[in-house]
């Protein structure tokens, strides 16, 4: 569901919370005799005092069964509220969050200083405070009065400055696995990828205002810089599918589509983000399409167990709203072979 970040907007958010409790509970109870879930009804019935709406993000995932009960946040809202019942958790709202969350590092150099952080969106998370950051300033700087004037010199000095902290990053890279967005003048960005031992490490890089150094500030700035990132790759995986289309390794097919997550062969799936199909599983491998989830072995949204099939063996799953994604239908999966 939906949720809201501040009061009193929030005040709604117990409200529709309750009423989808009140679903859940009806749907739960019809469909199957109240002492075989009597433990998950307990965990409904005490979820109003587990959930502060006081301290909630833009949305809300509750994953509840007779052994489970698990509470997620997210800065990431959803297509509508709902309640989907299943024998597995539906778990594309989790897929969608996770393509749209990003670890990276942030480094911000200059000729006075450098730091490196730590970040994920658009949240600092630390400094990197290790033999090589912070950088208190330039430790190349020239001392003599009679090189200061010598533009070579002033050059050479600064590569190797400029050298060192790429060294560092990488270093950090290594160990970490994360890619580097840079705040820095245009010049100092142009020296740094033409000294970079690896320059594919950096991400790209936002202009440093000297006004304004502060982490939270500099952070609005590269997630910035990270969501346009994220958007062409979205936009590079819909091409990536267009282009297999003529190669004959693209399902529309939604049973189609679901036998072949099944056997390990989606190598990229691609969904409408507003895109839900209920359905009943027939023998295991065949699907039956249904207006609702009303009968039973009926599931609210079978994608969402096709998604995670996909993820789940290899694959990739990507959602979005772009609207080229249209001629393919709401859902299509490019296969390995």
């Amino acid at each position: 569901m939906n949720t809201h970040r501040t009061h009193p907007s929030n005040l709604q958010d117990a409200i529709q919370l309750k009423n989808l409790i009140s679903e859940a509970k009806d749907r739960l109870l019809a469909a199957s005799d109240k002492r075989s879930v009597s433990s998950l009804l307990e965990k409904l019935d005490g979820l109003t005092k587990r959930v502060d709406v006081n301290y909630l993000l833009d949305s809300l995932h509750i994953f509840a069964s007779n052994d489970v009960l698990e509470i997620y946040r997210s800065i990431w809202p959803v297509s509508s509220d709902a309640v989907e019942i299943s024998g597995q958790f539906a778990v594309r709202h989790l897929l969608q969050a996770l393509n749209r969350t990003e670890d990276y590092l942030v480094l911000v150099l200059s000729q006075g200083g450098v730091s490196l952080y730590t970040a994920t969106n658009d949240h600092i998370r630390e400094e990197v405070r290790n033999g090589d950051f912070p950088f208190s300033e330039n430790r190349h700087y020239l001392t003599f009065g009679d090189k200061r004037s010598d533009p070579k010199q002033i050059d050479a000095k600064v590569n190797e400055f400029i050298n060192t902290v790429d060294k560092a990053v990488v270093r950090v890279h290594r160990e970490t696995g994360l890619n580097c967005v840079v705040v820095a003048t245009d010049e100092m960005h142009t020296s740094l990828l033409e000294m970079a031992d690896k320059p594919g490490v950096y991400l790209g890089h936002v202009k440093i205002n000297y006004n304004q150094t502060e982490p939270h500030y500099i952070v609005a700035q590269t997630w910035e810089l990270v969501r346009s990132l994220q958007q062409v790759r979205r936009q590079e995986a819909i091409d990536e599918m267009k282009q297999a289309v003529a190669q004959g390794k693209v399902l529309t097919d939604l049973t189609e589509i679901f036998q072949a997550a099944l056997d390990g062969r989606g190598d990229l799936i691609l969904l409408r983000e507003d895109y839900r199909q209920a359905a009943r599983i027939v023998n295991e491998r065949s699907l039956e399409i249904l207006d609702a989830a009303n009968i039973p072995g009926a599931v609210d949204d079978v994608s969402s167990r096709i998604a995670w099939n996909v993820v789940h063996q290899g694959g990739r799953a990507l959602f979005t709203s772009n609207d080229s994604l249209l001629e393919l239908g709401p859902i299509c999966l490019k296969t390995r072979y």
